[in-house]
């Protein structure tokens, strides 16, 4: 009897998976209960139609990004969203599902852009929609693939703490996407904390960038709050793709990444057109041509469909060998067809060069290795190898900017486990000679001095910062940011709390240690963002470090000539408590070209030599302290001062201490 009914239960189980809208229990939450509703439409994890996207439209289409500053909840509304579509199961994914690295989570950036295909039954027009999320990276140094990614969208969802308010980056990340001409959702996100103030974040909303309070939505990603607003306001609010399904092919690249097994896996938007497994296609920015393997959409993985229409953002494998031959922002086009390239691509444009040397010495191999491997997947590092008489050999590395020199540092450790010493990063500077002729340096060890070609003109890279803090710290930004040789722009009140203050900084004086000065100076309330500017010209010199008379061309320095004897003698001052002392003298010197600026003494180890006289003539004594002086100057001119990673990691912030 007992088996019977189990077996009744079970087959009663398979034919009724999901329970009746009129059975859905009343006290579940709204959103489980909208989660329901939508999956008993249709919306399994396969995909409605078993993945034909040949019923989906252009009208049936929404691209969109999610844009927020820092921490305000961003990944968590883009799990929720996953889940609200039946794309991933509530609590079997790990939390900030498509922030994919490990470096990502720790820190809660995102740094390569994810997309997401969500099939969605809207229940007012009683359609179906393929909706896609476009994750894009919020930092300005990764501001370029921003713009590409939201090249691809035709709307966005500009997420705001109901606690902290309109923040730097929510600036940045509005005017980027404004500009693009996408349609905005503001998301009024985190509701349900205590301190939340809904009213004056909608306040701030119309003040800075002129959205309507009234279209604003009220949401708590984490409780699951007001989620059941979003999906619709998608559909009703942000317009369907304006491509051409009758034109040639036309597609964005978005993004790469390396697989092991696959090769290279784009992540595109098909802007006309339409694309089939087998067909070749050629990149625009490159000329070479390809022919396409696999496609299909990610939901969230890989799921091959062999096809991608008008409008839609999927992946495609075309064997491409490396991702510097798949380049953010190029059009990829039918092999034979002429078409006319998408507007907005540009090179990769490295603002930060930082060098980087093994530990130990026999570890170069294993470190070339490395950053072979890691720039599988971040193609926008450019790598070349250099020597430094102090370091060996080791390599010169370009970055988009600060964080993403950072991350590299930290992917190097994390994944490879190499163990590397990195000298003071700089900034691309261009220098004019006396000839006329110009030469644009990112390593200052190589700006060597001239007698027959004098340098007249100097300039370097600033950028345009962003800082909004409460108003009672208004005074010491203004102190800080002046003695970075800081140019005021733009200074206004959000509301009675908060002030905005725009200021157009030289880009050396903020690579190693302004956003800490700034926290610390503000308690950590001031939020700061940065975008690049046009360069200036400014009176600078070469600043050398020199060890018993001979330069270290690991540590030479590029520096205002007003600030570089207070840098000269902080310098030589910090490296003498870092360097150890040997059986010899060393003398630490700063120099500015032939004349020293500062100087400190690393007293020798010295053997008492004369603890065995006991008295007799003075002779003796003098001859010993003789024969000892002359076993010194031996060893000073043959021995070697080795220099610990803590020495350079002082540099770095002496540097820019003014």
């Amino acid at each position: 009897m007992a088996s019977s009914l189990l077996r009744a239960a079970s087959r009663r189980s398979k034919t009724s998976l999901i329970p009746p809208l009129s059975g859905l229990d009343p006290n579940l939450p709204v959103c489980q209960r909208f989660m329901c509703s939508n999956v008993r439409h249709g919306e399994r994890r396969d995909g409605i139609g078993g993945f034909d996207l040949s019923e989906y439209p252009p009208d049936k289409i929404r691209n969109f990004s999610i844009i927020a500053h820092v921490d305000h909840g961003k990944s968590t509304l883009a799990d929720r969203l996953l889940e609200l579509t039946g794309t991933i199961k509530k609590g079997l994914g790990q939390p900030q599902y498509l922030d994919k690295l490990q470096v990502e989570r720790e820190r809660g950036i995102t740094v390569k852009a994810q997309t997401a295909s969500m099939f969605y039954r809207h229940e007012p027009t009683n359609s179906n929609y393929l909706l896609n999320l476009i994750d894009t990276p919020g930092h300005v140094d990764f501001s370029y693939e921003v713009s590409r990614s939201l090249a691809a969208c035709q709307g966005a969802l500009l997420v705001v703490d109901a606690a902290q308010g309109v923040q730097a980056q929510t600036v940045a990340n509005f005017y980027l996407a404004f500009e693009s001409g996408l349609s905005i959702i503001p998301v009024i996100n985190k509701i349900d904390q205590p301190t939340a103030d809904p009213e004056r974040v909608k306040a701030q909303l119309k003040s800075l960038f002129d959205l309507d309070p009234s279209g604003a939505l009220l949401t708590s990603a984490k409780t699951g709050l007001g989620l059941e607003n979003v999906l619709p306001a998608v559909v009703e609010r942000l317009p369907g793709p304006n491509g051409k399904p009758d034109h040639p092919l036309r597609m964005l690249l978005l993004d790469s990444y390396y697989d092991e097994y696959k090769g290279v896996i784009c992540h595109v938007a098909v802007v006309d057109g339409r694309l089939r497994k087998g067909e070749k296609i050629e990149s625009s920015a490159t000329g070479m041509s390809y022919e396409i393997l696999d496609a299909g959409v990610m939901n969230p993985e890989l799921k091959s469909t062999g096809v991608l229409y008008t409008g839609q953002v999927g992946y495609v494998v075309s064997g491409m060998r490396s991702t510097k031959e798949a380049r953010i922002g190029d059009t990829l086009f039918h092999v034979k067809s002429t078409v006319e390239p998408l507007p907005g691509f540009k090179p990769a444009k490295h603002m930060v060069f930082s060098g980087l040397y093994p530990a130990d010495g026999s570890d170069f191999d294993s470190l070339n290795h490395a950053i072979e491997k890691l720039t599988c997947n971040d193609a926008s590092v450019c790598v070349s190898k250099e020597t430094s008489t102090a370091l060996g050999m080791g390599f010169r590395c370009g970055f988009l900017g600060l964080l993403h020199m950072d991350v590299f540092h930290q992917r190097l450790e994390q994944e490879y486990g190499a163990n590397v010493i990195s000298t003071v990063p700089t900034v691309p500077y261009i220098f004019e000679y006396s000839d006329g002729s110009k030469v644009e340096l990112s390593n200052p060890a190589t700006l060597a001095s001239n007698p027959g070609k004098r340098v007249t003109t100097c300039w370097e890279p600033t950028v345009i910062a962003t800082i909004i803090i409460p108003s009672e710290y208004v005074g010491p930004v203004i102190t800080l940011c002046s003695e970075r040789r800081g140019e005021q722009i733009e200074y206004s009140f959000i509301d009675s709390q908060r002030a905005l203050m725009k200021y157009k900084l030289p880009l050396r004086e903020i690579i190693v240690d302004f956003y800490n000065e700034l926290k610390s100076i503000t308690s950590g309330y001031a939020t700061f963002d940065y975008e690049d500017s046009d360069y200036q010209k400014a009176d600078l010199v070469k600043l050398d470090i020199l060890l018993n008379g001979q330069p270290v061309d690991a540590m030479a320095t590029i520096v205002h000539d007003l600030k570089a004897q207070r840098i000269g003698r902080e310098l030589v001052a910090k490296l003498k408590k870092f360097i150890d002392r040997q059986m010899f003298e060393i003398t630490i010197q700063a120099a500015v070209g032939s004349k020293i600026i500062a100087r400190e003494t690393l007293s020798a180890m010295r053997k008492n030599v004369l603890a065995k006289c006991y008295g007799g003539d003075i002779t003796r004594k003098k001859k010993l302290l003789e024969k000892q002086k002359e076993g010194k100057k031996r060893m000073k001119r043959v021995g070697s001062v080795d220099i610990p990673q803590e020495a350079f990691n002082e540099l770095m912030k002496v540097s820019n201490v003014k």
